[in-house]
């Protein structure tokens, strides 16, 4: 506008605006209010068009104001924007008719440091990572074909309908969906514990329990994806039992689940990609897996009839190796009778050789030499063996004495007898035979008499009178014999 229009009309009342009109009387407000401005916040949404130009929120804890740097002037900041980071701009604010919003166009930017959600982001994730929940070998495999898929995202957004699409063209199979919030204080919530549900299925229950899990989620602004940067959120994915992907947001965004899921996809439909594979190619695969068996079973079998042929001809024909034999057994039979003719007659001229050298005498030679030596030794040893002879003799009668001295009979055959009991034990002294017992009486002449005791006990009992022998008397010194009785 080159004038100013009326504030009323012909009518006296206010005069009313266009649209456009107020859009720039407002845009020049701004501009001259605050043609020149200094601006410290925390940078978010930054977009690098393709055009060049870098569309970007410039946000604190209250409030947020949008911001772009135009082509010309992003060469000469002295940072690069990026998501979370702190810096300090100047510029002018601006509006922007189309889409009655204003904004800030910016001319320098210089970094004031990291923002209060990345610092307390970049915290947490050392804290996680020192504790192991990063590593690569606590990651799990997911499954090649897998039977059930398990998403964790909102029913309504698009997010699902990709999904369910591409897996429906991939690899047909049931999907579970377990619908949560993906924005707000209880997304982080409901993620866990549909994580937690989809862990406690029964393999064998009414609902499928998934053989992978894909938690999803479209792009957003770091507040928006917030949620899924919780501390609770990331240790239950972390102990989750089944597989996980996760799919939040764009390929540019991340989150803390990124890091301690088995895999990250850059999105949601890359998940569902990752997930599972194509089944036309799964048949194409076998199928030529299969040609390849059955062109390798043939050259197989090629290779091993070229080979019998080549080993065939270099066998010889049965005929000749039995035409050779037979002539060499010819020979050799023909050779065999001259042969054994000429060793007989070899052995017998050494036979002839040996026997003149043979005669009776060298066997009686030696006999006759043998002969004197036994002789001599038979004239050494036969005094000798007399001699041995003479002693044992004598010693033998020694015994024989020695034993006649000490026969219990001898006594006998000089008018001695020899009592004894009924049990066969000889008595010493009469006293020691009791009134009324019966002993045994042995004689020289071998005769035995039996007897009874009579008298009082321990009384001797009175021999019977017999006559004086008529013998000589004894000499003196000789023992007089005792009386039995």
């Amino acid at each position: 506008m080159s004038e100013a229009a009326p504030a009323t009309d012909a009518g006296g009342n206010a005069r009313p605006y266009s649209v456009s009109e107020l859009a720039f009387a407002l845009k020049r407000t701004l501009e001259d209010a605050y043609g020149f401005v200094r601006l410290r916040g925390e940078l978010s949404k930054v977009t690098h068009h393709s055009n060049g130009h870098v569309y970007l929120t410039i946000k604190d804890d209250k409030a947020a104001i949008d911001g772009v740097v135009w082509k010309g002037q992003v060469r000469n900041l002295s940072v690069r924007p990026e998501q979370g980071l702190e810096v300090v701009v100047t510029g002018k604010i601006t509006a922007y008719p189309q889409g009655s919003r204003y904004q800030i166009v910016i001319e320098t930017m210089e970094a004031a440091g990291v923002g209060a959600l990345l610092a307390q982001l970049e915290r947490l994730k050392a804290k996680l990572n020192a504790e192991g929940l990063f590593a690569p070998e606590r990651k799990k495999r997911l499954p090649e074909t897998p039977a059930v898929v398990g998403v964790i995202t909102s029913p309504t957004g698009a997010v699902i309908r990709d999904i369910l699409h591409r897996i429906r063209d991939r690899w047909p199979c049931h999907v579970v969906v377990w619908p949560v919030v993906v924005q707000g204080d209880a997304a982080a919530g409901q993620v866990c514990a549909a994580i937690r549900g989809f862990c406690g299925l029964d393999p064998n229950g009414p609902v499928p329990r998934p053989d992978v899990l894909i938690v999803a989620r479209g792009g957003g602004s770091v507040e928006d994806l917030w949620p899924f940067n919780d501390e609770t959120l990331a240790r239950t994915v972390a102990a989750c039992t089944i597989p996980l992907i996760s799919a939040v947001g764009h390929e540019t965004d991340t989150t803390l689940i990124d890091f301690v899921s088995d895999r990250r996809a850059p999105t949601p439909t890359a998940a569902a990609e990752m997930a599972t594979p194509v089944l036309a190619e799964l048949k194409g695969l076998v199928g030529d897996l299969g040609a390849r068996i059955h062109r390798c079973a043939g050259r197989m079998v090629e290779d091993r009839r070229g080979r019998v042929l080549h080993a065939d001809r270099a066998l010889k024909r049965v005929p000749d190796l039995v035409e050779l034999a037979a002539q060499r057994f010819g020979v050799v039979s023909g050779r065999l009778g001259a042969g054994l003719a000429r060793n007989a007659a070899a052995h017998e001229r050494d036979l002839v050789r040996v026997a003149s050298r043979l005669s009776p005498l060298l066997l009686q030679r030696p006999q006759a030499v043998q002969k004197d030596r036994l002789e001599a030794l038979s004239a050494r040893l036969r005094p000798c063996m007399d001699r041995r002879l003479e002693r044992l003799s004598e010693r033998l009668d020694g015994l024989g004495k020695l034993y006649a001295s000490v026969d219990p009979d001898r006594p006998l055959q000089r008018g001695f007898a020899r009592v004894t009991r009924a049990d066969g034990s000889i008595v010493h002294a009469g006293a020691a035979l009791a009134s009324g017992e019966e002993v045994a009486i042995k004689f020289g002449d071998g005769a035995t008499r039996q007897a009874v005791i009579d008298g009082a006990a321990g009384a001797a009992p009175q021999p019977p009178p017999t006559p004086k022998p008529t013998a000589k008397k004894p000499k003196a010194d000789a023992p007089l014999q005792g009386d039995l009785f």
